[in-house]
């Protein structure tokens, strides 16, 4: 097991793809407006791609047309102090061909707040990365606290 400078264990690229297979719900990053924007999403990974359903005319459709994008999954468990964060940097694509909107209407990919949402973006899933968590407990018996830096990197503290 690789572990990073901060005690985390350092996920391969099949790891992190599979955790990001396990969850409904992540955070797309970009730019709008000239401005940074962080914003949860329901997802589907789609071979090696993530794709994202958004409304069609949306200010995130528009922006992720053709944009380096960040895209984040993470889990946790309170009790335990373990988790995991899965970072995929890459390029944004509206999808527009015909066959393709066909294509990836039968993913299960549902609506989350709106049913109208018909538009489908696909993330390359260029640079992957990620970091798990593990249990970790104070000699003092005090419950450790994590603060957790950028794109998944992690440092203990004490209270």
């Amino acid at each position: 097991m690789e572990v990073d400078r901060n005690g985390l264990e350092v996920l391969s690229r099949g790891e992190c793809l599979s955790l990001l297979d396990a969850v409904p719900i992540g955070r797309i990053g970009l730019s709008m407006h000239a401005l940074p924007v962080v914003l949860p999403v329901n997802f589907r990974l789609h071979g090696d791609e993530v794709l994202v359903r958004t409304a069609e005319g949306s200010k995130l459709d528009a922006a992720l047309e053709r944009s380096v994008v960040a895209f984040e999954a993470d889990d946790f468990d309170k009790m335990s102090h373990t988790g995991w964060s899965v970072l995929v940097r890459g390029t944004s694509r509206v999808i527009s061909a015909p066959e393709e909107v066909e294509r990836v209407r039968r993913i299960p990919l549902s609506p989350w707040a709106n049913d109208s949402t018909d538009r489908f973006v696909a993330i390359s899933t260029d640079l992957v990365t990620g970091r798990r968590v593990h249990s970790w407990y104070r000699p003092d018996g005090h419950e450790p606290v994590f603060t957790v830096a950028a794109f998944g990197q992690s440092e203990g503290r004490s209270r």
